[in-house]
């Protein structure tokens, strides 16, 4: 079937869903109402928790690809820049910034999950969100989750925030999430959030909060807080070993360099006593001081 085909999505589509003119399509897997998970790289990815954690639960699950969006028209690839890599013949090959969208059911069958992973664009935004939208409405989706983490006053040593938002007061009540109440500059996360309003979806967020002062290295373990606080929403079942061992190592190793230097260590020795005076809980009522940072997070970065 053609990229922009409609119904191509779905066997025995009507012709009333949505045209998806940048959405080139491997499979078509037949799913019944989806979860649909969704991070980007970049703006909203400290540590690549957000993106790592969605790519995880569906690896997870065996989720394989069935379609990509085209980057051509959304992308400044002077600024996010292809790749070029070798095959397994030892070609060079051009690797190109898309977004990916994979398909699988949870491992108890009880659950159709689609995953959507790509950089955060930096053109067109509002036609990019409408692919995302057109893919979920096409499967009919249930709810839409983006993840999402940012740089906060947090120590490492401790367990990693996290908290969720939906703008729909059903929905809040459901899931027990915060209402959004979120104003200033925004990502693409942002934006899709209130393209799928629009649309009658079902969304939601989830957000992570990563130490400042390791803001480049993966965060495994704010992954695991992603990945831990979604199945506990989502009532999935997801096998975290692999992902635990790696948040140990991480912390490990974060210890060791804090211990190298003495200021960085009077720091987060500083944070852990805020953390432990204020009984902090992670999924409790500090939500709200969470979302302080989060808003902070976004206004800070209007470059």
């Amino acid at each position: 079937m053609a990229a922009n085909q409609p119904g191509a999505g779905r066997p025995g589509g009507s012709g009333s869903e949505p045209v998806l003119e940048h959405v080139r399509w491997i499979g078509h897997p037949v799913l019944d109402r989806p979860i649909v998970l969704v991070a980007f790289e970049g703006w909203s990815d400290a540590g690549d928790a957000a993106s790592s954690a969605v790519r995880y639960i569906g690896e997870q699950h065996g989720a394989r690809p069935f379609a990509t969006i085209d980057p051509e028209v959304f992308f400044d690839f002077s600024t996010t820049r292809p790749r070029v890599q070798f095959d397994d013949d030892l070609q060079r090959q051009i690797v190109w910034p898309d977004t990916t969208a994979s398909a699988c059911v949870t491992s108890d069958r009880a659950t159709a999950l689609v995953t959507i992973v790509g950089s955060e664009p930096q053109l067109r935004w509002r036609t990019f969100v409408e692919q995302v939208v057109g893919l979920a409405r096409l499967y009919e989706a249930r709810l839409v989750l983006t993840f999402g983490a940012l740089l906060a006053e947090v120590p490492h040593s401790r367990p990693v925030s996290v908290f969720g938002t939906a703008d729909d007061e059903e929905l809040v009540d459901e899931l027990g999430l915060l209402p959004s109440r979120y104003e200033g500059p925004t990502g693409i996360t942002g934006v899709l959030q209130s393209a799928c309003r629009a649309a009658g979806l079902s969304s939601a967020a989830l957000w992570a909060a990563v130490p400042t002062y390791v803001p480049s290295a993966p965060s495994p373990k704010a992954a695991l807080a992603l990945v831990e606080r979604a199945s506990q929403l989502l009532d999935l079942p997801v096998e975290t070993t692999e992902l635990e061992i790696a948040a140990a190592s991480y912390e490990r190793q974060v210890s060791e360099l804090v211990s190298d230097d003495a200021e960085t260590t009077d720091y987060v020795e500083q944070l852990e006593r805020r953390f432990d005076d204020d009984e902090h809980d992670p999924f409790g009522d500090d939500e709200e001081s969470l979302v302080d940072e989060v808003e902070r997070f976004l206004r800070d970065q209007r470059d």
